[in-house]
Order: C-alpha cells, then sequence, then structure tokens
C-alpha cells in the first residue's frame, strides 16, 4: 500500500510540475512553428529513435552470447524485442520483459538465463547512462573544482568496477526479488542468476544505444532551435540523466513525466523554457511511434517471412 501511494505522489508531483511549467509558457509554445526543414529533422530523428531500438535488439543477443548462450535466430529475438518493447507502458512496467522471457524459453533457453538475460539489460543500460552523464559533465565549461573533477572520474571507475560479476551478481539477485513481487513469471527457487565474465560487449552496446537515444532527443530540440556544438555533451548528459530517473523511479511506465520533468528542470537555465517544454513533449511523441512502428515493421515481416516458407 506504500509503495502504491509513492508511486501515485511521484506521478502526482511529476504532473504538477509539467502542467505548471506549461502554464506559465503556453504563450510561447504557442509561438513556437516548425518548418519543412524542422518536420524533416524530426522525421530524421524519429528514424535515429527507431534504430536504437533495433540496436537493443542486437545488444540483447549479445547479453546472451556473454551468458554462453546460443540464439537460434537472431532476426527472432529482434523482432521479439521491438514487438515486447511498447508493453513497457503498461501498468507495472514489467510487461516487455514477461514478454521476452517466454519468447527465450520458447526458443529452448533455460529459464534462468532467460531472466538473467532481462535482468542485466536494464542495469547495463543504467551503467551506461551514468557513464555518459560522467563523461559528459567532464566536458561541460563550468568552474567545477578539481575535486569535484577528481569525484566524477573515480564515480566513473565505481560504475565501471560495480560491472564485475563479484558485484553484479548480488544486484541482480537483489533486482529479481523486486521485479519477482510484481510478476509472478517464474519461481526464485527455480533460477540461478550468475554471471561468470565482464559484460564488455553489452555495455558498449548501451552506450551505442544511448548515444542514438540522446541524438534523436538533440535533433528534436535542433528542429526547434539554433544548436551549438559545444551544447552537446550538456545535452546528452542531461538527456542520460534523465532517461535514467525515467528508468528507476517507480510508478512511471516508459519513464512517462518523469523524463519530461527531469529534461526541463535541468535545461531550462540553457535554453528558453518554451522551446525545452516543445522539444520534451514532441520527443515523446517521436519514442512511442519509433516504438509502435519497430513493433508493427517487426510483426509485419515475421509474418512475410512465415507467409514465403508455407508456399
Amino acid at each position: 500500500m506504500i509503495k502504491k501511494i509513492l508511486r501515485w505522489i511521484i506521478l502526482g508531483g511529476m504532473l504538477f510540475f509539467l502542467a505548471k511549467a506549461f502554464k506559465n509558457n503556453w504563450e510561447g509554445i504557442a509561438d513556437i512553428s516548425i518548418d519543412a526543414a524542422g518536420w524533416a529533422i524530426i522525421a530524421i530523428a524519429t528514424g535515429v529513435t527507431l534504430l536504437a531500438h533495433t540496436w537493443a535488439g542486437w545488444v540483447w543477443i549479445w547479453i546472451f552470447k556473454n551468458l554462453k548462450q546460443p540464439i537460434p535466430s537472431s532476426a527472432q529475438f529482434i523482432y521479439v524485442y521491438l514487438k515486447t518493447n511498447v508493453a513497457k507502458y503498461l501498468p507495472g512496467n514489467v510487461g516487455h520483459y514477461y514478454g521476452r522471457i517466454m519468447a527465450a524459453k520458447n526458443a529452448k533457453i533455460s529459464t534462468g538465463v532467460a531472466t538473467l538475460s532481462v535482468l542485466l539489460e536494464p542495469l547495463l543500460m543504467a551503467a551506461a547512462a551514468l557513464i555518459i552523464v560522467l563523461l559528459g559533465s567532464l566536458f561541460v565549461k563550468t568552474n567545477t573544482s578539481l575535486t569535484l573533477q577528481i569525484a566524477q572520474i573515480l564515480g566513473l571507475a565505481v560504475v565501471l568496477c560495480v560491472l564485475h560479476p563479484r558485484f553484479l551478481n548480488p544486484l541482480i539477485r537483489l533486482l529479481y526479488h523486486l521485479k519477482a513481487k510484481k510478476s509472478n513469471t517464474v519461481k526464485t527457487s527455480a533460477v540461478n542468476l550468475s554471471m561468470q565474465s565482464y559484460p564488455l560487449k553489452p555495455l558498449l552496446g548501451e552506450l551505442g544505444f544511448l548515444g542514438l537515444r540522446g541524438i534523436g532527443f538533440i535533433l528534436t530540440l535542433y528542429a526547434l532551435s539554433p544548436l551549438n556544438l559545444n551544447q552537446i555533451p550538456l545535452l546528452l548528459g542531461v538527456f542520460s540523466f534523465a532517461w535514467l530517473l525515467g528508468l528507476i523511479v517507480p510508478g512511471a511506465p516508459g519513464g512517462l513525466g518523469v523524463f519530461e520533468a527531469t529534461a526541463i528542470a535541468l535545461l531550462r537555465n540553457h535554453f528558453p523554457e518554451a522551446v525545452v517544454i516543445s522539444a520534451t513533449g514532441i520527443y515523446r511523441l517521436v519514442s512511442v511511434l519509433s516504438e509502435t512502428a519497430g513493433a508493427t515493421l517487426a510483426w509485419l515481416d515475421e509474418r512475410l517471412l512465415h507467409s514465403n516458407q508455407n508456399r
């Protein structure tokens, strides 16, 4: 009961912040117009975001390979990833994990490995987001002290060390127990959750995923306002931090509301607030459209493949 109340409080607070920001800037938002070039850039941002989700499907396959698990069909697993992606907006925020575990089990992959793969993915994504935030902060031109810069470098080292199996395996088991309370997909006693090697390749893959998502966000903002190259580290860092909070904050399926509120709060002092509000709103539409397009294209391609095989 307390967790449900906390979720509603967080969601209510985010919605109140967004509503207040919109109310205070609605005139500026109404004055924003997007020309043909701007719409073309938004279309490119949608394509880049779709590419990011497809790339994340490849990284999921890399996670299986890191776990020494052969994959019968790479295309099939990418289809599954894209088709289940939209389920993250369902209440509970575990529908996409459940679908991927079931698909992996149907492909003769053990329950333990299937469960471990979907637990590793958000952990690696979170680590990748933290790495981008810490690296971005080192390149942003601010009057930071040497002590803070050293702390940022140490923080980066800590993130990389935590991904070692000695530290990561307990985190995986903790995350499993937390998610098991939301979904009764497998019994805890039936699952052996552990990994043997450092997930370097999947981590690099998730860095690529966050980089592509960040580029999509930057392009969306660029469609509304001119940008300078020296603003790119700031935007990538802010995007990654906002995306990370959307991933870990409870009660926000797909980071809905949390991502937008965080991005607005962090960028309002660097860009016109009306532009930031508009960009975050449009980017949410870009994200949903790309995820829906990915699921639809995967379903159509799968149907076409089955149709050709039955001829």
